[in-house]
């Protein structure tokens, strides 16, 4: 693996940049945090700077046209600006500065510090905007990735290039899930992308959730509610960018975003700005267009790899709502996270029987697979009896499944359970349910009889 990129790959990069200085035009209206242009074809996507009259440079990004109008996007305060004051074209294909310097920092949606050490030196350039793999280059998803947390390793095995998706309400617990899993992952680099986080989230995800274990080994992209949509945008695809750079050099990366539904709000603003017609829940279709651009670039290459795990909020903690239904169509799974569970105590919230990755038995052994069902049959089997067990309607001996999941429910319990600052590799995990299966077995073997339809010819009779 190439821990140094050659420095002339850094001039290589800035002749688009040099290029795109010769387009130059005028303000000529101000809407919002959204400025139109005047003799300014400059592309979309283009990184620019509008200087106003008392001096001030603001930079912004050209997000759509109308009528004769260049529309772009500021990157701070529109106070100041006025029509006539001067815009120009900085770079018409701008990039990600990338580099394994970045590894224990954390920066913003332009790639400056803020962790106030000095900004590191990074020799290559990324596109922001960049295809996904070719579906026939993919390599398969054959592996396990471990991620520390018990729940997930065993029930819900992610596989190396896998995207998942962390779908739940506000305050369940995705962050601190999100750091559990950062500390205990066996990825070589993770990638995070803070979006859409308040100030006060971002310095307490770094110190206390990451921490410096789970830091050494990270890049963390911060940018917080208060920055402009075009920043939280930009952001996401840093971030992408970064992970990208880090795969390509044959690394096994974690990328995770929080949260995928910030980028889709940051995104509305953007297409709503541009004229773009509102569908569901006010969501342009430049919003639906993005997603799956975005997620797509995850996966594994011929040179590494790129687990994605995404978080999504989900409105009146309605799974089925637009947003999150349109992720789940295109992520290899999803982590569902039960308020109920949450306010139970239960951590992490993870409901197993509402979660599924659509990997997990391509990467685990049969011995492993037997026993996540049957772990699974019990979880049912006492979803359906928890109401008769609490109001006292349960009778033992009834019903063999149901005694089985009486029995075991304390061990099922302490073995979803995990405490935060706990952990363990993902053979340890597997070998924790493969300890726990005989006390399931019962299960498999009680109940009722096996009632598949026999599809063989009868027998005709003798004679």
């Amino acid at each position: 693996m190439q821990a140094y990129d050659p420095p002339f790959e850094r001039l290589i990069d800035e002749v688009p940049t040099i290029v795109a200085e010769r387009i130059s035009g005028r303000v000529k209206t101000i809407r919002g945090q959204t400025v139109g242009t005047a003799g300014f074809p400059a592309p979309i996507g283009a990184r620019c700077e509008l200087r106003t009259a008392a001096g001030a440079t603001i930079s912004g990004e050209v997000i759509g046209a109308r009528a004769e109008e260049a529309l772009v996007s500021l990157f701070g305060d529109a106070a100041g600006i006025r029509p006539g004051d001067a815009v120009r074209c900085v770079s018409a294909a701008p990039g990600a500065a990338v580099g394994h310097d970045l590894l224990g920092r954390v920066i913003d949606a332009e790639g400056a510090p803020l962790d106030g050490r000095p900004a590191p030196i990074l020799n290559l350039r990324y596109p922001l905007q960049q295809s996904a793999p070719a579906p026939l280059r993919r390599r398969a998803v054959d592996a396990p990735l471990g991620l520390g947390v018990r729940a997930i390793d065993a029930l819900l095995t992610a596989g190396l290039g896998q995207r998942l998706g962390v779908f739940a309400g506000t305050g369940v617990g995705k962050s601190v899930l999100m750091g559990m899993i950062c500390r205990r992952t066996q990825a070589d680099v993770n990638v995070v992308a803070l979006i859409g986080e308040r100030g006060r989230e971002v310095r307490d995800f770094v110190e206390k959730q990451l921490g410096p274990e789970g830091l050494a080994r990270s890049v963390v992209v911060a940018c917080t509610s208060d920055e402009p949509a075009a920043l939280r945008v930009r952001a996401c695809l840093h971030a992408t960018a970064i992970a990208e750079y880090f795969r390509d050099r044959g690394h096994n990366v974690l990328f995770m975003m929080d949260s995928l539904t910030r980028l889709a709000m940051a995104q509305r603003q953007l297409g709503l700005a541009a004229g773009e017609p509102p569908t569901a829940k006010g969501y342009p279709p430049s919003v639906y267009a993005l997603l799956p651009r975005l997620l797509e670039r995850a996966g594994r290459s011929e040179a590494g790899s790129i687990t994605g795990i995404y978080t999504v909020l989900v409105e009146g903690d309605d799974i089925g709502e637009p947003l999150a239904d349109a992720v789940r169509g295109i992520l290899d799974g999803h982590i569902w996270l039960s308020r109920s569970l949450a306010n139970r105590g239960h951590f992490p919230a993870i409901d197993v029987l509402h979660s599924i990755s659509r990997v997990a038995d391509d990467v685990i052994e049969e011995p492993h697979r037997r026993a996540a069902r049957r772990l699974r049959r019990v979880l049912a089997t006492w979803n359906d009896i928890e109401d008769l067990v609490n109001i006292g309607a349960y009778v033992k001996g009834t019903n063999p499944e149901y005694d089985v999941a009486v029995r075991t429910r304390p061990l099922v319990e302490a073995f979803l359970t995990q405490d935060r600052d706990s952990g363990a590799d993902y053979a340890d995990n597997v070998s924790a349910l493969l300890a726990l299966e005989p006390a399931l077995s019962a299960v498999a073997d009680a109940g009722a009889p096996d009632r598949r339809v026999d599809t063989r010819p009868a027998a005709r009779p003798a004679g």
